[in-house]
């Protein structure tokens, strides 16, 4: 056992650095395929150059007739017929749809609700109709992905990566039944050793927890005899797409983003903030880290409850009980309603995701405020941001002051100056990182999760989040949008174009990329 551990440990450490180390070899091979045709194989070297750039042509065509977006596909077609050894063998490898097929996943399709689940569904879907009918196609476009409506919800917004994880953690001392968490980064640090005590301590009880996180997130950040340890007293660990499957595969694109944490059946949260210290400023890394989430209580925790069992059976777990058992049984009421959903790359080229996010930019009448941490979009969000600002709507990006990826932020800013020309306001949250991800439109419809608006969120990485109709959670978090507003400095279009020249040119390129960022 002890061997296994220090092998796996070895070689998680390896793949992180793998795919960087695999890109520079080529960009090498390729520098010296060059000067190796100049030199030694003259008279033969327009003939292999000729076919090689044939060869990168079609794959380049190839490419552009794919259903992908148009960021993704230029990206490649850049990368290919630029470098052509270097591009085609990293599509060759790195692609969607290769990726797609070695995922390993069961394809597991979701169970049918009951039809008394359908029928409350349906009840629901017509109040909001009368209620909110400006939000009606939303719901219905949502219901058609398989995602239900809930009424009788309570909902609490929390503004704070600390406010999060502290009522996350009051929360789990009171589960009496099972404990479910699905997270994209578990890290050493005083908020993990809480909840480690926790589990164990509920698992001792006779508490059933299980635990889902993502390999590469929380790679070198969980030592595998922490994980071991925790299996050995009663707690179910599963890793999804393990990084040291992969190391002679050079691919694991396909991330588990998500976060959920599941209660008893009647409690589910979900948000932005992974189990970490710097998410709640207990460690300083980019500033104040500004993260948020949601709390449900109620019918609308099945939502999210029923998600993460689908994805713990798909990643090959088992479920010790009945599903019926995990569902909430208790009853409340409450205003408003919620719709939990989740995305991911099974999906595509559907992306329910940006699909929800269009909506709720689409739809709104008066105004839209966003907070994401990172900007990489594609023309139908472009389109729609840029229309809604033109149509009068108050659209506002709230975006980091202190990035954590820097290369992506310099990308992000060669979108602004068209945004800027079309009346969208843009923020920089000058405090730190603003990790948060929410829609806010027309302060009556709302979204809190774990999607970031960029390539990576809405094709790439599996995610999750909730919309919400006319809760009282709304009025919260359009309370925190104007704190993060207040303490944000708005960029202006002639500050924006009297950037340096080189940090011009930087962001220019950069955009070229921002779809592997």
């Amino acid at each position: 056992m002890k061997t296994h551990q220090v092998q796996q440990k070895t070689e998680r450490r390896i793949s992180a650095a793998l795919r960087l180390v695999f890109v520079a070899a080529l960009l090498l091979g390729q520098i010296a395929l060059a000067f190796f045709l100049s030199t030694e194989l003259r008279q033969r070297a327009a003939i292999i150059y000729t076919v090689l750039e044939l060869a990168a042509f079609g794959y380049a065509v190839r490419i552009y007739n794919r259903t992908d977006g148009a960021s993704y596909k230029f990206g490649w077609i850049f990368l290919v017929l630029t470098v052509p050894v270097v591009g085609l063998i990293l599509y060759f490898l790195w692609n969607g749809d290769r990726q797609q097929k070695r995922l390993d996943l069961k394809k597991l399709p979701m169970p049918e609700e009951p039809e008394a689940q359908q029928a409350a569904h349906r009840i629901q879907m017509e109040k909001l109709r009368r209620k909110f009918p400006q939000w009606e196609r939303l719901s219905v476009y949502l219901s058609r992905q398989g995602y239900l409506l809930y009424g009788d919800t309570e909902t609490t917004y929390l503004p704070t990566g600390e406010a999060f994880l502290q009522d996350m953690l009051e929360k789990l001392e009171q589960a009496e039944h099972f404990i479910f968490l699905e997270f994209f980064i578990i890290a050493q640090g005083q908020i993990w050793d809480r909840m480690e005590e926790i589990f164990r301590r509920k698992a001792a009880e006779g508490v059933e927890v299980k635990i889902l996180f993502d390999d590469f997130g929380s790679m070198m950040r969980l030592p595998a005899e922490q994980i071991e340890a925790l299996r050995e007293s009663g707690v179910e660990v599963q890793i999804f797409n393990p990084v040291h499957h992969y190391v002679n595969r050079l691919y694991f694109n396909y991330r588990d983003h998500r976060k959920i944490v599941c209660i008893d059946g009647s409690t589910a949260y979900t948000g932005g903030a992974n189990v970490a210290d710097e998410y709640a400023n207990l460690t300083v890394r980019f500033g104040y880290w500004k993260d948020c989430g949601i709390r449900l209580d109620g019918p609308g925790a099945w939502g999210l409850t029923r998600e993460f069992l689908h994805m713990w059976q798909r990643n090959g777990g088992q479920l010790m009980q009945e599903r019926d058992y995990y569902r909430p049984h208790d009853h409340r009421e409450a205003a408003g309603f919620c719709q939990p959903f989740v995305d991911g790359p099974d999906n595509n080229p559907i992306s329910t995701a940006e699909d929800v996010f269009l909506h709720l930019i689409n739809n709104a009448r008066r105004s839209v405020h966003i907070t994401t941490p990172y900007l990489a979009i594609d023309e139908p969000m472009r389109q729609a941001l840029c229309s809604a600002g033109d149509s009068g709507v108050d659209v506002r990006l709230l975006l980091p002051g202190i990035p954590d990826h820097k290369f992506a932020y310099l990308a992000a800013q060669s979108h602004y100056g068209e945004l800027l020309v079309h009346r969208v306001k843009i923020y920089i949250y000058e405090p730190g990182l603003l990790h948060g991800k929410t829609v806010l439109s027309d302060g009556e419809a709302a979204f809190v999760g774990s999607v970031n608006m960029d390539y990576r969120s809405f094709q790439l990485h599996f995610e999750c989040g909730t919309v919400l109709y006319g809760v009282p959670a709304i009025e919260g978090l359009a309370e925190d949008i104007q704190r993060i507003t207040d303490c944000s400095r708005r960029v202006t279009y002639q500050e924006w174009k009297s950037r340096p020249w080189y940090r011009k040119l930087l962001s220019t390129l950069l955009r070229l990329f921002e779809m592997w960022m």
